[in-house]
């Protein structure tokens, strides 16, 4: 049967590579129910010329009249604005993947959620954000979620059949581009230094973080709600490689992993075809031409990062949301040359601590308002000490 497919934020980077396993299927295996994207006029046009979606939203109203003129006489519905892309979320498709950036992913992605189908998660954010209430949904909804982040893939593969007698989670991390920089180095490294990734292939907000290791930072409390495992049960180790994309360590001491080429296309057709497995068009293994695994610590002085996350993952309520807005914030000033790269977890701290101080982080977040109103205050928070940075 033809599988009905919803992409969310589908101009970036596992948006594309999603539409590339859909374009690479035999003819009626797939149909594109909607797309949606921020601002990507000319992208998005190509691909609903290409798709054929029913509908097509953009979050950014301004791109109403350029969208619109490129789709003229296709048939094809528009939508403009914050609400279109949930109206997009909550069109009936068998599979949705919640591919947008940020905290801006978490409304259309519980919207989708709440449609009960089969979510596929490329969205670290929401469960960041809003662990508890995210979760609460999926329960409620009945859906199921599937990770696509290659490292909870990873693990969910693992896990699937077996779930009792795990001693651990080990997830692991390329280390990103200045793994082997000194501490001195990394106070005068360039935008474009940070974005040049020797692994994978990103946008510019997961570059920084994975330069960052805040990434990993997020996977971590991501895997604690996606598996519900303490932070004590999660481990993080560094691997150059990234060809183990996760392990699972067992009471018996057995270490299970699932392994396969860096390519985001093999965790994007995992959930696509789950219960089934899909071909993907990656490169495969050749163990005769692997060198060698390598394994690291990964070094908490040079990428605080990570620290913070584990820490605000511990400290539960509202620390999760304000690590990742202040994140959030702090990537995007970096990126407009206003900060300088080690600035960024600096902010991230401060805001931590800010916020630490005004209301001991509280409680979790009850809803969507209350994450986003959250959001908005981290931000600002961050805002207020970028001055003095």
């Amino acid at each position: 049967m033809t599988k009905r497919i919803t992409v969310l934020g589908s101009t970036g980077s596992i948006g594309k590579n999603t539409l590339d396993i859909v374009r690479r299927a035999a003819p009626g295996t797939y149909e594109i129910v909607a797309l949606t994207a921020n601002r990507s006029v000319d992208i998005i046009a190509e691909q609903a010329l290409e798709f054929r979606p029913n509908f097509v939203a953009l979050a950014d109203p301004v791109s109403a009249g350029a969208l619109n003129a490129k789709l003229a006489g296709t048939g094809i519905e528009t939508g403009f604005g914050p609400d279109a892309v949930i109206e997009a979320a909550r069109r009936s498709a068998d599979f949705t993947m919640a591919a947008i950036i940020g905290s801006a992913g978490l409304e259309p992605t519980l919207a989708a959620v709440e449609q009960g189908a089969h979510v596929g998660l490329a969205n670290k954010e929401c469960l960041v954000c809003a662990g508890e209430t995210f979760m609460a949904a999926v329960r409620s909804s009945g859906a199921t979620l599937l990770p696509v982040d290659s490292e909870h893939n990873a693990i969910f593969q693992v896990l699937e059949d077996e779930r009792a007698g795990v001693r651990r989670l080990i997830l692991t991390a390329s280390g990103g581009p200045f793994r082997e920089v000194s501490m001195e180095k990394l106070q005068s490294v360039t935008r474009e230094d940070a974005l040049n990734h020797p692994v994978w292939s990103m946008g510019a907000k997961i570059s920084i973080d994975s330069a960052t290791l805040m990434n990993k930072g997020l996977e971590l409390i991501e895997a604690s709600w996606l598996f519900d495992r303490p932070s004590a049960e999660i481990d993080v180790i560094v691997h150059p490689q990234s060809i183990i994309h996760s392990m699972v360590e067992y009471i018996d001491g057995s270490v299970l992993s699932q392994m396969g080429s860096p390519d985001m296309r093999t965790p994007i057709a995992y959930a696509m075809g789950w219960p089934k497995r899909v071909a993907a068009p990656v490169e495969r293994l050749d163990f005769a031409k692997i060198n060698g695994f390598t394994f690291f610590e990964p070094d908490l002085l040079k990428f605080p990062a990570l620290r913070l996350a584990r820490e605000a993952l511990e400290a539960g309520g509202e620390a999760p949301c304000v690590l990742n807005a202040a994140n959030e914030q702090a990537v995007a000033a970096f990126l407009s040359g206003n900060i300088p790269f080690l600035g960024i977890s600096r902010l991230v701290e401060k805001a931590l601590e800010t916020h630490a101080k005004a209301v001991s982080f509280a409680t979790a977040p009850g809803c969507a308002q209350s994450v986003m109103a959250l959001d908005r205050q981290a931000r600002a928070t961050v805002d207020e000490h970028i001055v003095n940075l």
